[in-house]
């Protein structure tokens, strides 16, 4: 496991509940805390940064589960106990959010948040309640048009940038994002944070066991 001895700081909401529309964000740390914070909507969503890569749930004693600071924060947070105690009625927010840096330890964070919810929250999992959102991993403008595009891999971005300086014969600008702290605040807004414009998907739990079948033992 790695893991800083930073304390792990919940920025809430003001509102609470299956009610409203609420959400505790799950980010990589304290720069996405910041931007995601600056962008979210402070009446409805709420932002939990991790600091390093969370434990493996699976693999890791009860014990050392819940005396973990993440998963101590992330239990009292969500406020619906934990394991057999869960109750998902209590749960102080409608979703929980994963929303991971675009490269492959943002992936393998997703997975192993997903292993904890699939062991510790379950029914999170079976009421559709967690999402993952899919952070671009860069932009491609033309300038002409000055029309942004969004690319979420890199075989896409490469591919809009090969066709909108080949095929269009176009200047363009192209930005390679560096994690979501790298993505400027509007485009953090409408790509990860805006529920209405963002792309996430809800997981369940064949994800859970898609993770588990990828990253269980590691």
């Amino acid at each position: 496991m790695q893991y800083s001895n930073k304390p792990i700081k919940l920025l809430d909401c003001f509102g609470h509940g299956k009610q409203l529309e609420t959400e505790l964000i799950l980010v990589e740390g304290d720069s996405a805390s910041l931007a995601a914070s600056k962008m979210r909507n402070a009446q409805l969503q709420a932002v939990l940064p991790m600091q390093g890569k969370p434990m493996n749930a699976l693999k890791a004693t009860p014990q050392k589960v819940l005396e973990n600071p993440l998963f101590i924060a992330l239990i009292e947070s969500i406020g619906a106990g934990v394991g057999e105690r869960f109750d998902v009625a209590k749960c102080r927010y409608k979703r929980v959010i994963l929303l991971m840096d675009p490269d492959a330890d943002g992936i393998h964070c997703g997975a192993l948040m997903l292993l904890f919810f699939y062991k510790w929250m379950r029914p999170l999992l079976e009421s559709g309640r967690v999402e993952m959102v899919r952070p671009p991993v860069g932009e491609v403008t033309n300038m002409q048009t000055n029309i942004t595009q969004y690319a979420y891999t890199d075989a896409q971005f490469f591919a809009l940038c090969e066709s909108e300086k080949t095929d269009k014969n176009q200047t363009i600008n192209t930005l390679k994002y560096r994690g979501l702290a790298g993505i400027q605040s509007n485009q953090l807004a409408q790509t990860c944070i805006n529920p209405a414009t963002r792309k996430a998907s809800i997981m369940g739990i064949k994800d859970a066991e898609m993770a588990l079948a990828i990253f269980g033992g590691v």
